[in-house]
């Protein structure tokens, strides 16, 4: 499998398997299914419920702890300090590992400086291998990568066809950070799956709309996590290999960029209200 090198020298695999939305008792049969279709990146987060799921799956699969590549994310009700290093702890918990490949700040909400000093001291315990983002845009990716001893090794943002995140990708270059794409496939919006320029592409070279896709972004050295529940998809998102995207069909891709998100906008107030909400739904005593 291909691998990407992280700015602190850490290998990751440059496709992942996602378990966003995939409900908590369903989650350790898919990643199980995800590991025996080939992947050896799983993706999580606290805020999805469903890291112990991923925990008795990476027991069970068989696969040594040191061939997979686990990642999961800091909530921003555990955000600050202490809050942040309790929660790495259970994170470590539920997921039954003893280290932590890639962990990321969810939000770009609450006290993110105490999370991300939470998650420095993890590395350089030995809890974690690698520490990074999630939905930091602009400035507030800048600053915090400013002002911080270790560099983000990982921005996790939405990217796919439609939103290509070029002005981003110019600003992390400058830290060394690589990008990693949520909802490669759009979570099929703008008609996606039926897109007639990714439909003709993919018939030149008998792949579909999503293989298309995702080559296009790992061609472009953007790590992909994209999620089903059913083996078949599992094992067509990752049947990447074996063709190779021509320099016509890759400008042709590029112009599909619309140059902003269609899922989630983090400047949006209404949003931040949401997010900032969010787990209450789950946990009754942060009401």
């Amino acid at each position: 499998m291909k691998t990407i090198l992280l700015n602190n020298g850490v290998e990751m695999p440059l496709v992942g398997y996602g378990v966003f939305q995939v409900a908590p008792a369903e989650c350790e049969r898919c990643v199980l299914d995800a590991i025996a279709t080939g992947y050896r990146l799983i993706d999580t987060a606290q805020a999805y419920y469903n890291e112990e799921g991923v925990g008795r799956a990476i027991a069970r699969c068989g696969v040594p702890r040191s061939e997979l590549f686990l990642t999961t994310k800091v909530w921003i009700s555990n955000s600050g300090d202490g809050p942040a290093a309790r929660s790495i702890d259970e994170s470590l918990r539920r997921l039954r590992t003893d280290y932590i490949d890639l962990l990321l700040i969810h939000q770009p909400f609450g006290d993110y400086y105490g999370t991300y000093r939470a998650m420095e001291q993890a590395l350089q315990a030995g809890k974690v291998r690698a520490i990074g983002l999630s939905n930091f845009y602009d400035a507030r990716f800048v600053d915090l990568a400013e002002n911080m001893g270790v560099k983000p090794a990982v921005l996790q943002l939405e990217t796919h066809v439609y939103s290509q995140q070029a002005r981003m990708r110019r600003l992390m270059e400058d830290y060394g950070t690589r990008l990693m794409a949520w909802g490669p496939l759009a979570q099929g919006m703008n008609g996606f799956f039926d897109d007639p320029a990714l439909k003709a592409i993919g018939a030149k070279y008998g792949k579909s709309v999503a293989q298309v896709a995702l080559k296009f972004l790992t061609d472009e050295g953007i790590a992909v996590i994209p999620k089903s529940v059913r083996r078949e998809r599992m094992a067509e998102n990752l049947g990447l290999d074996g063709f190779e995207l021509s320099a016509g069909d890759r400008d042709a891709l590029r112009r599909m960029d619309t140059g902003h998100p269609l899922a989630a906008d983090f400047n949006d107030p209404a949003l931040a209200r949401y997010l900032l909400g969010y787990d209450r739904q789950f946990n009754p005593a942060r009401q």
